[in-house]
């Protein structure tokens, strides 16, 4: 009896411990999820659209590296000549996704020269379908997208009633990103496209248009 007793008391012993074991694996493995959980959570927590609809989550999560937090806003300013509309996602990690759309008197070969002059090295690419036309630059790291879609306010200034009149998006990003290359720049200038689509309804311009779902791709370099 004695020596069963004592068998007993062993396996009682073996099994609290191997219960205290688990439990301790269990207590872990929640402290490490909750630990991974509270250092790339911003991204995760943001809304699925943002900035009125022009930017969605999946394009934030594969531009930008997780972070511990994430903050978003949009911001829209004036009306028809003088509109502007801005969106913004920033990180606790000092990276961000931003890009604007403002109502501006500029003729497409204005639009293309001010970004061949400012991109100084870097190269740029377009493309285009009928008169909306976009860019990007190529040969930097990060770069900026612009598109360019016509418009004519309801009301325009008499010193500027010859000028002619366009939404110009433009779209960038800043500090560390998950992707580069032609995937960066077709997201960056999917976002200037519905940000300047959502600027061009916002400013009343005066000949409705119907925008096409996507601009064309991008090729491979």
């Amino acid at each position: 009896m004695v020596k069963k007793s004592t068998w007993s008391r062993e396996k009682i012993a073996t099994w609290e411990s191997g219960k205290g074991l688990a439990l301790c694996l269990v207590v872990l493995s929640i402290l490490g999820g909750a630990a991974w959980i509270f250092f790339i959570k911003g991204l995760y927590l943001l809304p699925e659209k943002m900035c009125e609809g022009t930017l969605e989550k999946a394009a934030v999560t594969r531009v930008l590296s997780n972070a511990r937090s994430a903050d978003e806003g949009s911001h829209s300013r004036g009306v028809g000549h003088g509109l502007s509309f801005s969106c913004y996602v920033t990180t606790s990690n000092d990276s961000g996704l931003s890009g604007e759309a403002r109502v501006q008197p500029t003729s497409s070969q204005e639009w293309l020269k001010h970004y061949q002059e400012t991109g100084g090295q870097k190269r740029i690419i377009r493309v285009s379908v009928g008169d909306i036309e976009a860019l990007a630059q190529i040969n930097s790291e990060n770069g900026t997208s612009s598109v360019y879609v016509p418009c004519t306010p309801p009301v325009v200034p008499e010193y500027n009633a010859s000028e002619p009149y366009a939404v110009i998006g433009e779209a960038r990003v800043d500090g560390s990103t998950e992707i580069t290359g032609r995937p960066l720049r077709q997201t960056l200038t999917d976002f200037a496209y519905r940000l300047t689509e959502h600027a061009y309804k916002l400013a009343e311009c005066k000949a409705p248009r119907d925008f096409p779902e996507d601009l064309p791709r991008y090729k491979d370099d």
